[in-house]
């Protein structure tokens, strides 16, 4: 189990005083460098695999395919995640490591920006959108694919420091 503050001394951001979804108020906050990584897995089918390997699948290159959707995705966080303020991204980068022994793609996203709130969600968008990419351009020869193990491993940046799973 992680450790972090007990729950009494926790407050949700998102929610004001009236129990209302609100965006929080960065304006006041510095700007500093942030950073952000994320991972997660899709595991398939040894076959599945060997397919994406070989760039065999019929709909193109998977791993550059879900590199881009991946890229694309953490630019449009705040379009997809109500509270989520837009950021101007310095660098997002996708990358893709095969474990054959366990049958699947493992998929690590960072994210930097220069800001006054942090990249932990462009992260975490990145390696779920290049996850369901992998999943799209392959469900044709394996729907039982599993998108799995999605977490921020790391951030860095902001008031609260640095933080490593």
């Amino acid at each position: 189990m992680l450790k972090s503050k007990s729950s009494s001394s926790k407050k949700l951001t998102h929610i004001d005083r009236g129990g209302r979804a609100t965006m929080v108020d960065v304006s006041n906050k510095p700007e500093t460098r942030r950073e952000a990584v994320a991972k997660g897995a899709v595991y398939m089918n040894e076959e599945t695999l060997g397919l994406i390997t070989d760039r065999k699948i019929a709909k193109g290159n998977v791993f550059e395919t879900a590199r881009l959707a991946g890229i694309m995705a953490a630019k449009r966080t705040c379009d997809l995640i109500p509270l989520c303020h837009q950021l101007n991204l310095a660098s997002v980068a996708v990358d893709f490591k095969v474990d054959r022994k366990k049958n699947k793609v493992d998929i690590e996203a960072k994210a930097k920006c220069a800001g006054q709130t942090g990249v932990e969600m462009e992260a975490l968008t990145a390696v779920s959108v290049a996850a369901l990419t992998i999943y799209d351009m392959c469900k044709a020869v394996d729907r039982a694919m599993v998108i799995s193990d999605i977490k921020l491993m790391e951030k860095r940046g902001g008031k609260s420091g640095e933080w490593k799973r």
